[in-house]
């Protein structure tokens, strides 16, 4: 077994560790399954693939969300674990930076870092905000905020703010139009693209099915 094998493993007890008692749309499942599929795209697409499992695995190990919206602690604490492995320097920052610049935020913002590693890091997470395991997680994240699931006196904000993406207090439909139907068009890698068609179709019927039902 090579220090790399040991790393990784390593990374995944810590993050089964202290995510065990998480919400059910950022537990250590979604973590496996966002894991799988940054290791499918980087087959096609390359890159430093100790970077991607690394950035796959911490992705989210304290998201703002849970965290009183500080951005600040995922970052710190990846830091803090991959020294304490003596992780070379160079790649403790890379990792860092996929954790600090994966999240879609809302907004017109720039992204202030680009690497392939986080291209495929984030390709594999909007893989897991759509389609059928999207449409879970957004019902448990909702139930979670105790959001309504649909209120037709509530129109989705479709020109957010960074800010009010932030502090969005919609409904679970709106947040398809708000972020998951947006997110087929801001994969980065010709591979997550392609993934991500079969998904975005099944929101889309989802959805039809959906307003049937409650119209």
């Amino acid at each position: 077994m090579t220090n790399k094998d040991i790393v990784i493993q390593t990374t995944v007890s810590f993050v089964q560790q202290t995510l065990a008692e998480a919400e059910g749309s950022h537990d250590w499942w979604h973590i496996a399954r966002v894991w799988k599929n940054a290791k499918t795209i980087a087959e096609t697409e390359g890159g430093d693939l100790f970077v991607i499992e690394l950035g796959a695995l911490l992705h989210d190990i304290a998201d703002a969300k849970f965290h009183g919206g500080d951005e600040e602690i995922a970052p710190q604490k990846t830091k803090v674990f991959l020294n304490s492995l003596n992780v070379a320097e160079e790649i403790v920052a890379h990792v860092v930076n996929i954790v600090k610049h994966i999240s879609f935020k809302g907004g017109k913002d720039a992204q202030p870092f680009k690497s392939l590693e986080l291209d495929i890091v984030q390709d594999a997470d909007r893989l897991e905000a759509i389609g059928a395991v999207g449409v879970a997680r957004a019902c448990a994240y909702g139930g979670y905020k105790k959001r309504e699931i649909y209120n037709p006196n509530i129109l989705p904000n479709l020109h957010m703010t960074r800010e009010e993406y932030k502090h969005s207090k919609g409904t679970t439909i709106n947040h398809f139009y708000e972020k998951l139907l947006l997110l087929k068009d801001r994969f980065n890698t010709h591979t997550g693209r392609t993934l991500a068609e079969d998904r975005h179709k099944f929101m889309e019927v989802f959805l039809e099915q959906f307003y049937k039902e409650v119209s």
